[in-house]
């Protein structure tokens, strides 16, 4: 099985089209699932699916609710580019026992319509204890989302 990190081909279609809404004002419900190394999700992913999701202790079907912690904003990124970029709050599952090797960020407002899968390299194993995702620092070079 697969995990590849990016950007779903869906949401790369749907955001032109107006679907996301990141805010500041009534942005939409983000949530984000983690799979297991046995799931395969990437670009062509393009709902939130069960299949390969984690189970376990401290971990419930469909992830965890995510917060935009900065909205639709841009500046320019390393190489001087202007880049549009946003981001969400670290998200956590306490007490939890399993092992992920990738997540899924998806639009619950929208019919669980993908936005992005995350690779995390290699298995992450918690045993009853704390499971983090932190966000990279949400700037035009590092965002989790940016588009230059």
């Amino acid at each position: 099985m697969t995990i590849s990190q990016t950007a779903t081909t869906s949401f790369k279609v749907e955001l032109p089209q107006g679907v996301h809404n990141f805010g500041p004002v009534s942005p939409d419900t983000y949530k984000v699932a983690l799979y297991t190394p046995a799931a395969s999700i990437g670009e062509a992913t393009s709902v939130y699916t069960a299949t390969g999701e984690v189970t376990g202790p401290g971990y419930t079907a469909g992830g965890n609710t995510l917060t935009v912690s900065v909205s639709p904003t841009t500046g320019n990124n390393q190489s001087g580019v202007p880049t549009a970029f946003w981001s969400f709050a670290s998200s956590s599952w306490t007490n939890s026992t399993f092992t992920a090797r990738g997540a899924l960020i998806y639009n619950l407002s929208k019919g669980n319509k993908s936005v992005a899968v995350l690779d995390f390299g290699s298995d992450k194993t918690v045993n009853n204890d704390t499971f983090q995702i932190i966000f990279p620092t949400p700037d035009a070079s590092s965002a989790i989302i940016r588009i230059s």
